[in-house]
């Protein structure tokens, strides 16, 4: 098998999407290209191990409750996340993985739940945003925005109306932690009466900025 660069591995609890709250083992690889303004793991852009996948899976096995959620940075700007999650799946565990959006996810394992973070435009890289990726999401995948302001709540509002009718996944809207107060985008969601779900980052009300956690 082939290696990755990991800056860390962690077990602790799902803090977004749809699984908050359930333990997780967390395998989070180095590197990614973008440079979003609010970005919360720039510690992960450099450094970390090479380590071996099969040990990765061993370690996964061991140490998880069955769930493991790969994650970066940018976890496929290493082409080789696609072989660990593929692994991952045959180990029999319930694997997701959290992109960007900006790396096509064709080619990832149908087992893995995809949450793909479309870029608003907050983020000041929303050109990257690969728009196609929609045409492979399943029922068990998950959009999510991550708002910054109100400008943000508004795009991501409009892009609803044309991704909700060819798109079956949950959609999900997250406030930036220390930017957008959570009260504020739950008040628009409900005025609006938007099909979505709201998350706020349950890791980050319970330790804060701290990484690997």
């Amino acid at each position: 098998m082939s290696r990755l660069k990991i800056k860390e591995r962690f077990y602790s609890l799902q803090g977004e999407t749809s699984l908050t709250g359930l333990p997780t083992y967390f395998i989070r690889l180095t590197g990614c290209p973008l440079r979003c303004t609010y970005c919360d793991s720039e510690y992960a852009f450099t450094g970390g191990e090479w380590e071996q996948i099969e040990d990765l899976i061993k370690d996964a096995k061991e140490q998880s409750s069955g769930l493991v959620c790969v994650t970066g940075g940018e976890p496929l700007a290493q082409p080789a996340c696609l072989e660990l999650l593929e692994g991952l799946c045959n180990a029999g565990l319930t694997v997701s993985i959290e992109t960007s959006g900006a790396y096509p996810v064709a080619d990832v394992d149908p087992r893995v739940i995809k949450i793909i973070d479309f870029k608003t435009p907050g983020s000041g890289e929303m050109h990257r945003n690969k728009w196609e990726n929609l045409d492979f999401l399943q029922p068990h995948d998950e959009v999510k925005f991550v708002l910054k302001d109100r400008a943000d709540y508004d795009w991501a509002r409009l892009k609803l109306e044309s991704i909700q009718p060819i798109c079956s996944t949950p959609i999900l809207f997250s406030p930036v932690y220390g930017e957008l107060d959570p009260r504020d985008l739950a008040d628009w969601i409900v005025k609006d009466k938007l099909n979505v779900r709201m998350q706020i980052q349950l890791h980050k009300i319970l330790w804060g900025d701290i990484p690997g956690v």
